[in-house]
This record gives C-alpha cells, structure tokens and sequence, in this order.
C-alpha cells in the first residue's frame, strides 16, 4: 500500500479490471443513506400494497437499483481508485450525476413517500410541491444549471483538489452529485408530483445542450495542456499506471463519451412518454369528436323531427284549401250543408 495520502487513504495496488469488483472500502454517509433511502422506499411500497394501490414492480427495480449501483461506485474498487487516478474519479462523476439519478428518479419516491405514509404528511409535500420555490428550482432552465453546472465547478473550482484530500469534500461530491441530478430528472421525466408539468420534448432539447456541455468539457481535458492539481500528482508518485497528464485525457474522453452514453436511457424515457403522452391525447380528441358527433346527430334528429310536423301542417293546409270556399265561410256555410 505505501502511500498514503490526505485524510488517511492508503494508496492501493495497480488497478486492474478485476480490483475493481474485488478491491472494497467503506463510504460511511452513502451507506447511510442508501440503507435509509431503501428502507423506507419499501416501506412505503408495502403500504400502498396494504391500502389496494396497484404499484409497478419495475418502479421498485429501478430505485433499488439506483440504489445499488450509487453504493458500488463509492464503496467498490470505484471508489478504492478515485483519488489515484483521474478517469476513475470521472467515471464516478458521470455514474453519480446521471445515471444513479435517472435510476431513483424512474422509481418515483417521491410518490411513495406521499401516497404511502399519507396524512398530514401527503397534504404538506403535495403544498411544498406547489410552492413558489419549488416552481422555481423545477423551471427548465434552472434544472438543466443544476446538471450542466456541477463537472465544471468540480474540475475548475478548489472542489477537485478538497475532494481528493478532505474526506468532507469528498462526501459532498458523492452526495452533491445524486442531488444535482436528481433535482433535473425529477422534473423532466414527471413521475412523481411536480410543481408544473412541462412537455417532455424539452427534456430533449435540455439534453442536446447538456452534450454540448459534456462535449466541451471533455475537450478542453482531452487537448488542454494544463494539469489540474499538478502538484497533488506530483506528490502521489504513482509507480504505475499512464502518467498525469495521459490520465486527464482519458477521464475528458470518459466524461465526453460515457457522458453521452449515459444520456442515451434518458432520452428513450422520453420519447416514450412522448408516445404515451400522443396516445392519451389522441384518446382524448376522439372521445371528444365522438361526443360533438353525437350532440350534432341528436340534433338533426331534432330538426328532422320538426321537419316532418311542418310537411305534415303543410300539406294539410292544401286540403283545407282545396274545399269549396262557402263552406268554409260560416256565413253561407248554414245553408248550402256539407
């Protein structure tokens, strides 16, 4: 092991495929809250089960998925690496900031949370949801700030350096990230409750500019010539492996491509609640045209109805006409008789 580094992080062996699955350490917070986050998920799952709520099983897959693989990623040979190699940390920022997100967000806990503990509690997050703030944090373009935003503050702020010798910095980087996408995929896919509903294809739009960000920092890491934290490598001494500056190309490429691959399951949620969306509103313009149809045939059936009573006053009328005219007049109709 050898080195160690900041915060008592003990340098590991050369990485290798398979270390990466059996090489394990300990993230304190995101075992916490994993086990929590799962724990009163099911909880109210059973709940919604006990009350005659139908609920998905495949809902319950995704959250524990999300779930599971937010744990592998801090806790395996993911998270042994991260501060040993840059493209192992980069790896871990996409995973953390797409794709455990969209995981957890397909499970829809916040609907869980509301429909399974109900009460007080459901009426008062159904309010929060409504509110002014969160209207504001769910807007489009603040969500897509709140997925955009955060690789760039982490890579061109003080973060990346705290987050590779404070164990606290560290923390809110696994942590920050899942709520950073979290806080865009809630609203844009719409599972649960949202303060506004907003159509999905500017989902679609967020994500074509959400590449051109990944894209374009994944450039400037791939062809910059500046090293971030030179001195932090410096200091590492890493007897094996690429060097430094070959690691920050390939966690740019990592960030550029796996950026973009990550973002690949989201779009297809969206376009398929597009079609969802298209269908329940085709359903909704026929049932619609039907009923206008059926207002109209009732009320030909109306005008034909009082059609026929005028023909028929009308060609009685005729044959009122057609009789003589004294006896049709009363003062001769007396005295000549039928």
């Amino acid at each position: 092991m050898g080195v160690k580094l900041a915060g008592g992080y003990g340098m590991p062996p050369e990485w290798t495929l398979g270390r990466v699955f059996t090489e394990w350490t300990l993230e304190p917070v995101v075992a916490a809250v994993a086990v929590l986050a799962l724990a009163g998920y099911l909880l109210g799952v059973a709940r919604l089960r006990r009350s005659g709520e139908p609920w998905a099983r495949g809902r319950t897959v995704a959250f524990g998925s999300g779930v599971a693989l937010w744990v592998f990623t801090t806790c395996s040979g993911i998270g042994v690496y991260e501060r040993v190699l840059f493209t192992d940390r980069a790896v871990q920022a996409v995973v953390l900031l797409m794709v455990v997100p969209l995981l957890l967000a397909m499970g829809a806990p916040v609907t869980v949370l509301a429909e399974g503990f109900g009460g007080r509690h459901r009426d008062r997050l159904l309010a929060a949801l409504r509110g002014r703030v969160s209207k504001v944090l769910m807007f489009p373009l603040v969500s897509t700030v709140l997925l955009v935003v955060p690789p760039w503050l982490l890579y061109f702020t003080s973060w990346y350096r705290l987050s590779l010798t404070t164990d606290l910095y560290n923390v809110l980087f696994h942590v920050g990230f899942v709520a950073f996408g979290l806080a865009y995929f809630w609203p844009r896919l719409q599972i649960d409750p949202v303060g506004r509903h907003y159509h999905p294809m500017i989902g679609v739009v967020i994500t074509v500019a959400e590449v051109i960000f990944d894209a374009a920092l994944g450039f400037i890491l791939v062809f910059g010539s500046h090293l971030l934290v030179p001195d932090y490598w410096a200091a590492l001494a890493r007897p094996w492996g690429m060097s430094a500056q070959q690691d920050q190309s390939w966690g740019g490429a990592v960030l550029w491509g796996l950026g973009d691959i990550a973002g690949i399951p989201f779009m297809v949620a969206l376009i398929v609640r597009v079609i969802r969306e298209e269908r329940v509103r085709t359903v909704q313009v026929d049932r619609e045209l039907d009923a206008q149809e059926a207002a109209e045939a009732a009320a030909e059936v109306v005008v034909a109805a009082a059609g026929v009573t005028e023909k028929t006053d009308a060609a009685e009328a005729p044959a009122e006409q057609e009789r003589p005219w004294w006896e049709t007049d009363p003062r001769f109709a007396g005295r000549y008789g039928k």
